[in-house]
């Protein structure tokens, strides 16, 4: 905990950025039934019941100090996904960046080796 605070603690550098990515399991929900049209005066009436439609990952790039963010969503959480999302940092997001520190957490796809499973050396 404390190597992640201290850099966290690391001064502003464009050519090092900071960046920090996790990634949310997301369900997603659809109305079982139409709601009730609205009556001047009133509000909307939905019911509370849904359908499950599936289910989606959503990855987040987040740079505090420098202020950049993207948000990207995935049909799974993979280890093609992870690399993909990780090829965009570096080519699209730090092109030009000397180094891309990243702060993640240690899930079983986020280390090299899902670089290696979708991309050549």
């Amino acid at each position: 905990m404390e190597d992640v605070l201290d850099v966290y603690e690391l001064p502003y550098d464009p050519q090092r950025p900071v960046v920090c990515m996790d990634k949310k399991p997301y369900q997603l929900l659809g109305d079982a039934r139409e709601a009730l049209p609205m009556r001047p005066g009133d509000i909307q009436k939905v019911d509370s019941e849904y359908v499950r439609d599936g289910a989606c990952s959503i990855f987040a790039f987040i740079e505090p100090l420098g202020g950049r963010h993207r948000t990207s969503v995935h049909e799974h959480r993979t280890a093609f996904g992870w690399a993909e999302e990780i090829r965009y940092l570096v080519d699209a997001m730090y092109p030009d960046a000397e180094k891309i520190v990243l702060v993640m957490d240690n899930l079983n796809t986020h280390k090299p080796a899902s670089l290696y499973k979708k991309y050549p050396p």
